[in-house]
């Protein structure tokens, strides 16, 4: 059936607004933290997909980078193995850590390949253990209570940070027409794997590739005010003073963390982005009004 006038008015005006965009892109790294809903729910997956092979056609290098914490917890649950968390961070014994890795670097991280390809791209599956990809350092966590004098050191298990990433096996595939699809598994110096936090990955991984952009999928509509309002354009400055006032606070700090890291360490943009509508990526990049919260330098 033909577009009706309307119908055809509105793509050609969609097209024409994103042509600047595209030829500002064309060339250029973009990192894509993929989780929350977009994750689970099926009408969203392919959207992404069909944003990641978009990207790609036109001449964008996109690299992904998934999380799985629920994939994870739904299996050590069915195994019996019960979860602790110490300030939001899963404690990972060698019987959890094996699940991780079964879990993110098996079954999520072949899904989302295989959405990739399936709607017309090339992707391949890492972990940070292919290519001594990722370089994991163990993290320890600092616990201080007001009668302490000093804080007291938490060992979590297999929980690491990234020490180094190998950029040369990221060109490698890129430069192949490939798209890179990274579980957040580590490795350390004695060969052990570590389970890490899938948005300091990400961030990590814009920073070495010097990435054009850092794109973090979430459940919410953006950073808001204290009043609700989604905060669509912010600098690195204005970024740390929210911070510094409470607005941004709790969960969303970790995030907000690795993105201001990211920007601060020459990507030049990175967004927080509403992962529960479909094509946000592409709304993201290719239009005027976005879909979520850009943090920049610039003033």
């Amino acid at each position: 059936m033909p577009l009706t006038r309307k119908e055809a008015m509105t793509t050609a005006h969609v097209l024409s607004e994103a042509m600047p965009y595209i030829q500002r892109f064309v060339g250029k790294t973009i990192i894509i933290k993929y989780g929350g809903n977009a994750m689970i729910d099926e009408k969203l997956q392919n959207s992404f997909a069909r944003d990641i092979v978009m990207m790609k056609l036109i001449g964008i290098n996109p690299i992904v980078v998934h999380g799985g914490g629920p994939q994870i917890g739904e299996l050590l649950n069915d195994l019996n193995i019960e979860s602790h968390f110490i300030n939001g961070m899963r404690v990972t014994d060698s019987k959890t850590m094996d699940v991780v890795e079964m879990v993110l670097g098996g079954a999520v991280n072949k899904q989302i390949v295989g959405l990739i390809n399936n709607n017309g791209g090339q992707a391949i599956g890492l972990t940070g253990k292919d290519g001594k990809l990722l370089q994991a350092k163990k993290l320890r966590i600092e616990h201080k209570t007001p009668e302490m004098e000093v804080p007291e050191i938490i060992d979590i298990g297999h929980v690491g940070e990234v020490s180094s990433v190998n950029v040369s096996v990221l060109d490698m595939l890129v430069n192949s027409n490939i798209i890179p699809v990274i579980a957040p598994i580590g490795v350390g110096t004695d060969g052990a794997s570590y389970n890490i936090n899938a948005d300091l990955v990400a961030g990590k991984v814009a920073e070495v590739m010097q990435a054009e952009k850092l794109i973090l999928l979430t459940n919410i509509a953006g950073l808001m005010d204290k009043d609700g309002n989604i905060l669509t354009g912010l600098t690195t400055h204005e970024v740390d003073e929210l911070i510094n006032d409470g607005t941004i606070y709790g969960g969303m700090l970790p995030k907000i963390g690795c993105a201001l890291s990211a920007v601060k360490n020459g990507v030049t943009s990175a967004h927080i982005i509403d992962g529960r509508v479909e094509h946000s990526c592409m709304l993201e990049i290719f239009t005027d009004e976005g879909v979520g919260t850009l943090i920049t330098n610039r003033g």
